[in-house]
């Protein structure tokens, strides 16, 4: 079996243009969609906390009807159902790069909810009681008091979700989306050698998410550092007590 593995095809495959352009697609696919996602999970994150039930209620359909349909078929909704509820999705401009972000975006907001309201609620609501006695207001709380403090807990979770979404790109070769996956079945199509071509796909996923993953440690290790710093910088020194003093 080893000795039908073509290896000029494999190499040929690894350094192909359509490759390494699909990788880098790929990449800047998850990058958009996390930003977008987090925007949008931060708010959801938000109207769970609110006071108004309309708001919590809402929220709580939004993350239900993401988190329990496929994401393929929300692709596929946005892609092919979305121009017809909409004539305004059916111009030139609606590239399938764009639907294919505004899918995944839509879902990722659902699950950096969850991530983003886990780490908010990790913050001592004493914190926030503090800075309301300072006469700080809700924005003012939240930008210098809570959301600093919640970064540290959100970090590991939403590194792995971006090394999920790197790899949910992949459907996106469903509505065309020209990235790494689709190019390894357009070779697939034409070379009939599949071991070849889909083992040249993985080994950039592979080299990709190891980097990611990488990156994600060094950044939990920064954050983890510089909040015990500021803690024990901002500690009050405890005088020591002699046995005379007492």
């Amino acid at each position: 079996m080893l000795a039908s593995f073509d290896t000029h095809t494999f190499w040929g495959a690894l350094t192909s243009g359509p490759y390494w352009k699909g990788a880098l697609l790929a990449i800047g696919l998850t990058g958009a969609t996390m930003v977008a996602g987090v925007i949008i999970g931060f708010f959801l994150a938000l109207g769970r906390s609110s006071r108004r039930r309309t708001v919590r209620n809402v929220v709580l359909f939004y993350n239900w009807l993401f988190r329990a349909t496929p994401t393929l078929l929300q692709l596929i909704f946005v892609w092919d159902a979305l121009p017809q509820l909409w004539p305004v999705f059916a111009g030139s401009w609606f590239t399938p790069f764009l639907a294919a972000w505004i899918a995944l975006s839509l879902n990722e907001g659902a699950y950096m909810a969850e991530i983003i309201r886990a780490g908010l609620l990790s913050v001592d609501p004493g914190q926030e009681l503090a800075g309301r006695t300072l006469g700080m207001t809700r924005r003012q709380i939240l930008r210098r008091v809570v959301v600093p403090q919640a970064v540290r807990i959100v970090i590991p979770p939403a590194g792995n979700e971006f090394i999920t979404v790197l790899k949910l790109t992949s459907l996106a070769s469903v509505i065309s989306v020209h990235e790494l996956l689709t190019a390894a079945n357009e070779d697939a199509s034409v070379k009939f050698q599949f071991a070849e071509v889909y083992l040249a796909a993985l080994i950039y996923y592979l080299v990709i998410v190891s980097i990611l993953m990488v990156l994600q440690g060094r950044l939990e290790r920064r954050f983890t550092w510089t909040s015990g710093r500021r803690r024990r910088v901002a500690a009050p020194a405890i005088p020591a007590v002699s046995h005379d003093a007492r």
